[in-house]
C-alpha cells in the first residue's frame, strides 16, 4: 500500500534515559548497526515526508551531531525542559515555523526509542488515518501484559477512540483491556496545531501531555480512530539494557527471516546476527557463531562462518571464509581466507587468492591465485597474479616513523621465514631463498640469498653444557656411529 506523503514525521527523542545508566544518551545505544534513533529515523524516511524533525534535549550536542551524520536533511528542535510529549510536539512545530514550514496534512508523531517499528506499520497508519478522514489516529497493539500502559477504550458502534485510560486511573474492566497506547499518532497538522494551544499542566506531574489532545479533538467533533498493528513488539520502547538485548534478539530475528526468503541459507540462525546494512544475495551460505556487521556483502555461492566476525566486507562469488575476523576488506570471487586470519582494513583478495591459517594482512593488494597461506603478516603491500609467500614471512612496513610499501610480482615464489625490508621490490618470476632479509630489489627472474653462512662448531654441546640431557643424547649418538 503506497500512503499519501506525509507533510510531516516529528520523532521525540529529548528523553534522558536513566534507567540505562549510562553516559551515553538512551537514543544513541546501537542496535544491529544503527542507533535507536537511526532505525527510526530510516522507517520515517521511507515515507517520504516533506519534513523530517528531531527533537533533542538531553546529551543535545551528541545527538544532533549523529543525527547530521545519518541524516543530514533532518532538522532539530531543542527541548531545553523535559515538560511533557505536548510540549514537545509544540516545541517541534515552533521550530518548522521558524524554516517557514506550517504543516498541512498529515503529521506523524513517533519516538526515538522504538527501533523495531517499521515503516511498513507507520505507512498502514498515515493511509489508515487519511482514508477514515480522522483528526487524529492512533497506533495501538494488542500485548499479552498490559500492565503500566495506557489502555484504549473504544466506541463500541463505530469503533471510534473515546478515551486513553492511564494504569492507575483504569477500572477493572479497563484493566482488562489488552488494547494499549503506543503513543504514535497520526494527526491533521493543522487540528493538531490548535489542541495543542488548548492542553493545560493541570496533572500529576504538571506536563504537557499529547495524549490530552485527543479529547480536546474529540469534544470538538472530530474524529478520533485507530490503526492496531500486527506484531505487538513493533510498539515497544527500549528503556533499559535488558529491553534493548530483547529488541536486538527481535530486529536480528526479523533481519535473518528476510534474508533467509530472500534466498540465503542460515544454517543456525539462534548464532547469527546481521546489522541493517549487510546485503546477503540467494545462495551464500552462512555458518554457525558468526557476526556479519556494518556494510558487509555476501554474494551468491560464498560460503561464511563459522566462527566470522566481517565488518564493511566484501565477499565475492564462491569465496570461502572460515573462522576469520575482517574489518572494511574485499575477499575476491572464489578466494579462501582462513581459518584463524586476521583482514584488517585495506586488504583486497583477487579471484582464487588465499590468506591462510594465522595470516594477517593490512592495506594489501593480492592478486589473482596469489596464496598466503601460513602464519605471515603482509602490510602495506602489492603482490601480483600466482604468487607463493612462503611460510612464517613478514613485511616489515615501519620504520619507527613512517610506513612504507612492499612490491611482490606475479610468479614469484618467496621462501618460508622471509622479511621483506620496505620499501623493497622483488621482480615478477623472482624467488627468495628460506631465511632471507629482503632488504635490496630483487631483479625479475633472479633468485635473492639474503642469510649468512652456516657454521658448525664441532663438540660445543659437550664442552659449554656437560652433563646436560642434550650433551647425553650427543654422546649416545657418537657412540652408536662409533659401533656402525
Amino acid at each position: 500500500m503506497s500512503p499519501t506523503r506525509p507533510a510531516a514525521v516529528v520523532v521525540l527523542a529529548a528523553g534522558e534515559g536513566t534507567r540505562m545508566k549510562s553516559a551515553t544518551p538512551k537514543v544513541l545505544h546501537p542496535i544491529c548497526g544503527r542507533s535507536l534513533l537511526g532505525h527510526v529515523v530510516a522507517a520515517a524516511r521511507e515515507l517520504d515526508p516533506e519534513q523530517l524533525l528531531v527533537v533533542v534535549g538531553h546529551g543535545r550536542e551528541q545527538v544532533a551531531e549523529h543525527l547530521a551524520a545519518v541524516d543530514a536533511d533532518a532538522l532539530t528542535a531543542v527541548q531545553e525542559e523535559q515538560n511533557g510529549t505536548g510540549h514537545a510536539v509544540r516545541i517541534g512545530l515552533e521550530e518548522l515555523a521558524r524554516h517557514g514550514v506550517t504543516p498541512e496534512g498529515t503529521l506523524v508523531v513517533t519516538y526515538g526509542d522504538t527501533p523495531l517499528l517499521t515503516a511498513r506499520t507507520l505507512a498502514t497508519l498515515v493511509s489508515a488515518h487519511q482514508a477514515d478522514g480522522n483528526a487524529v489516529t492512533v497506533l495501538t497493539a494488542h500485548v499479552p501484559d498490559p500492565t503500566g500502559y495506557g489502555r484504549i477504550v473504544r466506541d463500541v458502534t463505530d469503533g471510534q477512540v473515546t478515551a486513553i485510560v492511564e494504569q492507575k486511573d483504569a477500572s477493572p474492566d479497563q484493566q482488562a483491556i489488552t488494547e494499549v497506547n503506543s503513543g504514535v499518532y497520526a494527526y491533521d497538522a493543522a487540528l493538531l496545531a490548535d489542541a495543542l494551544t488548548k492542553i493545560t499542566t493541570d496533572n500529576s506531574q504538571a506536563e504537557e501531555y499529547l495524549t490530552d489532545t485527543l479529547a480536546i479533538l474529540r469534544e470538538a467533533g472530530h474524529r478520533v480512530g485507530a490503526w492496531t498493528a500486527a506484531d505487538h513488539r513493533e510498539i515497544a520502547g527500549v528503556n533499559n539494557r535488558v529491553q534493548l538485548a530483547e529488541a536486538r534478539r527481535v530486529l536480528n530475528d526479523r533481519l535473518l527471516h528476510e534474508a533467509m526468503l530472500d534466498g540465503a541459507t542460515v544454517v543456525d540462525p539462534a548464532s547469527t546476527w546481521l546489522d541493517a546494512g549487510v546485503v546477503l544475495e540467494p545462495d551464500a551460505v552462512i555458518h554457525p557463531n558468526t557476526q556479519l556487521l556494518g556494510a558487509t556483502r555476501v554474494a551468491s555461492g560464498a560460503e561464511v562462518g563459522p566462527n566470522c566476525t566481517l565488518t564493511d566486507t566484501v565477499v565475492g562469488e564462491g569465496a570461502r571464509v572460515s573462522n576469520t575476523v575482517a574489518q572494511q576488506a574485499e575477499i575476491g570471487p572464489e578466494a579462501n581466507v582462513g581459518p584463524y586470519a586476521y583482514l584488517r582494513p585495506g586488504a583486497r583478495l583477487g579471484r582464487g587468492a588465499k590468506a591462510g591459517t594465522y595470516v594477517e594482512m593490512k592495506n594489501a593488494s593480492i592478486g589473482e591465485g596469489t596464496k598466503v597461506p601460513h602464519l605471515s603478516y603482509v602490510g602495506d603491500a602489492t603482490i601480483g597474479d600466482h604468487t607463493n609467500i612462503g611460510a612464517a614471512s613478514v613485511f616489515v612496513n615501519y620504520d619507527g616513523e613512517a610506513k612504507h610499501h612492499t612490491t611482490i610480482g606475479s610468479y614469484c615464489k618467496t621462501g618460508s621465514d622471509n622479511m621483506f625490508v620496505a620499501p623493497v621490490v622483488v621482480g615478477d618470476g623472482a624467488y627468495t631463498a628460506a631465511g632471507s632479509v629482503i632488504t635490496k630489489d630483487v631483479p625479475a627472474g633472479s633468485l635473492a640469498v639474503a642469510r649468512g653462512q652456516q657454521r658448525n662448531i664441532e663438540g660445543w654441546v659437550a664442552r659449554k653444557r656437560p652433563g646436560s640431557a642434550a650433551a647425553q643424547a650427543a654422546e649416545r649418538a657418537r657412540e652408536g656411529r662409533a659401533d656402525d
